[in-house]
């Protein structure tokens, strides 16, 4: 069908969501918008403007990567413009076929359609992500709501929608395969799902609503980008930096000068408030963080007000409750009660675990002072350092980001029998690496595989994989994906290695795995291609490899001393082990507490979305009625949640822990059969996760894999939630 990062629209070709997946085709989040199509003012551009246009030539470099060098800001409008006239003719060709709608006339062809304006938005959506700068960011501006009207005629296009239906009525008659009648059938429910089926003044009602979704999404993903950018603080006064760790300094100096800069990306602020001795640096860090997009010129307060009204208005003429029911109808929790259900089913263990870290912490610091939201992490590694004699400085050493990388890919080249090479590619920053991706036994390219690990200012914090090309194979033109990874590791002094801390390699390892969901993919259609599923699905390809960063087995191969080569020692291996589930209460209250607060907004009607003023206070009254602690912050305050805000994960947020029901589960099932790259389980593992896309509903992919439904024990068990004292490596 269009292009699937404009069929969801606004910031989610932007965000690619945090957690690092491309959005999912079935949801309808920012739909594109406007019944009719962008005038033809908007969209007039002449020869001489594309003329010397590198997307309008045909990419014959190493692996068809984008020439980035040669791509210039002025670039973008002109293709983008193009790309939509030609969008518009592969439509009208559609519509205008004197032939009875078939299988290959109507559904492929609009799997095909606008390949030029895709070729151009999957490289707008990922520089905006990784070197944006101002013109940048006004051009999303233009763009996204552009493209919401545009596309949006597509979807309430009554004539194309008829065409899709008759082939969709005749699906048993048609003699389709399995990939083929997938297709059908999620063209079909998509544009049912996007409001194709609607009264034409519901249709009309709708797409207002849309495009102003679209202009709001992405101005919050900039008011959250600009002011993580607006706030540091310098440091010229050595002796509060007491505490941290020597390579984590350095990285802070300017250099030739005796100044530090602190800042609020997320590699920065987790270590500083870990580190970091002095209180009241420490209050100032914790308040820049998370209050960013909350005041004066950046307060995405009203936004995110507007954005909840216009969610459960568009819900309501979807014939739906709330923005929530909506979302999760085609997801593994089916409604927002059996979601919210879920997580205070984790909650309460959770609560009770954190009380008891709480007092912990409490007994360290004595009657000084009651413990507050910015002295837990510091205290918690406090704690850690006295229970188990380790800290994370004495593991970051034997974390190089190269040896880390290439234990990630040993593990994958195991499990998947692929050979994974270093190649010379040239990519959109001087940061970027590249290696080619084979199948290790037919020898076949299977993907190019990127990867840009460094935080800077023009990049937007956390870590994401995304894709500047899709998987396809129709008519026999076989493409293989171009795909991303990207974190925001602090750039280590000039000659100095990078050092990670274990929370940092677990999550390369994450998304690596949703890398390899990318790059193993073996469905023929970009629609449901790749990284594809609800949203409750598709976090557990990437979780499941966490499981391996942290084997025992796993650590000796690549956890090995920078400087001496060394393996991690065992006692330094045991003690992380034994610290596995330390620290759970906390990070699961502050992760179930954004979950909550995310379907809170979205479980509104209408009526009660009209009613909020006042965006902090509708957090406290839903955080208190979970019986939040105060001196628990959510992961992500409403105006900085860009997940659900500016991203694809509305309503959905709570699939990270579902998700790891399913990984927590998975993994047990390699650790029972006694070797975790059992060959029979991982091929398994392989063609019905790895390879499988969309291809079937999320659960009976997942009971292909693992031979049954997975159940909460192990989950609870790794959380160190579970009555059992044993736990599984790993």
């Amino acid at each position: 069908m269009t292009p699937r990062h404009l069929l969801l629209g606004g910031t989610a070709a932007i965000a690619l969501t945090l957690a690092g997946c491309k959005p999912a085709p079935t949801a309808t989040e920012e739909t594109p918008a406007a019944v009719e199509k962008v005038a033809p003012e908007e969209i007039i551009v002449t020869d001489a403007e594309l003329a010397g246009n590198p997307f309008r030539e045909d990419w014959t470099g190493a692996y068809g990567v984008p020439p980035f060098a040669a791509i210039k800001d002025e670039h973008y409008l002109p293709a983008i413009k193009k790309g939509v006239l030609e969008m518009r003719a592969d439509i009208d060709a559609i519509l205008s076929n004197p032939d009875a709608p078939t299988f290959d006339n109507t559904i492929v062809a609009l799997d095909r359609a606008g390949a030029s304006l895709s070729k151009v938005m999957n490289v707008f959506g990922n520089i905006t992500s990784t070197d944006t700068n101002d013109t940048l960011n006004a051009l999303q501006s233009e763009v996204y709501p552009m493209l919401t009207r545009e596309t949006d005629a597509i979807t309430f296009n009554d004539d194309l929608f008829q065409r899709v239906q008759a082939v969709y009525e005749q699906r048993d008659r048609l003699g389709l395969d399995e990939q083929d009648s997938r297709l059908l059938e999620l063209t079909y429910r998509q544009f049912v799902r996007n409001g194709a089926a609607l009264s034409p003044e519901a249709k009309a009602d709708v797409a207002k609503i849309n495009e102003e979704l679209s202009g709001l999404t992405t101005q919050f993903g900039q008011n959250v980008l600009n002011s993580t950018k607006a706030f540091s603080i310098e440091v010229t006064d050595e002796s509060r930096l007491a505490g941290l760790a020597p390579d984590f300094k350095a990285a802070l100096k300017v250099e030739g000068e005796d100044k530090w800069i602190l800042t609020v990306d997320r590699s920065v602020f987790e270590t500083f408030m870990t580190q970091g001795e002095d209180r009241d640096l420490r209050k100032q860090m914790f308040d820049g963080y998370r209050l960013r997009a909350s005041s004066g010129q950046y307060d995405n307060g009203p936004t995110v007000i507007k954005i909840a009204q216009l969610r459960a208005k568009r819900a309501q003429l979807m014939g739906y409750r709330n923005h929530a029911e909506f979302q999760l109808a085609e997801r593994m929790a089916r409604t927002p009660e059996g979601a919210e259900d879920f997580l205070k089913k984790v909650l309460e263990p959770g609560l009770k675990r954190a009380a008891e870290e709480k007092a912990d912490m409490q007994e360290i610091i004595g009657d000084a002072f009651p413990i507050e939201g910015q002295d837990l992490w510091y205290y918690a590694e406090k704690v850690r350092q006295a229970k188990y004699a380790f800290d994370d400085n004495s593991l970051k050493p034997y974390f190089e980001l190269g040896a880390v990388r290439a234990g990630a890919f040993d593990v994958a080249e195991r499990l998947f029998k692929i050979d994974i090479t270093p190649v010379e590619v040239d990519g959109w920053n001087p940061v970027v690496t590249s290696y080619e991706v084979k199948d290790a036994e037919t020898g076949d390219f299977l993907g190019l595989f990127m990867t840009d690990m460094y935080a800077r200012k023009s990049k937007r914090p956390g870590a994401w994989m995304s894709t500047f090309r899709d998987a396809s194979d129709v008519g026999g033109v076989r493409v293989r994906p171009i795909v991303s990874n990207n974190l925001n590791l602090i750039t280590p002094a000039k000659g100095e290695p990078t050092l990670m801390r274990f929370d940092e390699v677990e999550t390369l390892f994450h998304e690596f795995g949703h890398g390899l969901h990318g790059l193993l993919t073996q469905i023929r259609y970009e629609n449901f291609s790749g990284v594809d599923g609800p949203r409750d699905y598709t976090e557990f390809p990437a979780q499941l490899l966490e499981h391996w960063a942290g084997a025992p087995e796993v650590l000796e191969t690549y956890a090995k001393h920078y400087q001496t080569g060394e393996p991690i020692p065992q006692d330094l291996l045991d003690k992380l082990n034994a610290a596995a589930t330390f620290n759970q209460g906390f990070k699961t209250t502050e992760y179930i507490a954004a979950s909550l607060l995310d379907l809170r907004w979205h479980m509104l009607t209408p009526e009660e979305a009209a009613e909020i003023t006042d965006a902090r206070e509708f957090e406290k009254k839903v955080l208190a009625e979970y019986g939040i602690p105060e001196e628990i912050e959510p992961r992500y305050r409403s105006q900085y949640f860009s997940h659900i805000f500016a991203g694809g994960y509305s309503a959905g947020y709570y699939a990270y822990l579902w998700s790891e029901i399913l990984d927590a589960d998975g993994f047990t099932a390699f650790r029972e059969t006694g070797d975790i790259f059992n060959p029979e389980l991982a091929a398994k593992l392989k063609k019905w996760v790895y390879e499988s896309g969309g291809l079937r509903e999320a659960d009976e992919l997942y009971r292909n894999f693992r031979g049954s439904d997975p159940t909460i024990e192990p989950l609870l068990k790794i959380r160190g939630f579970s009555e059992e004292e044993d736990k599984p490596e790993g």
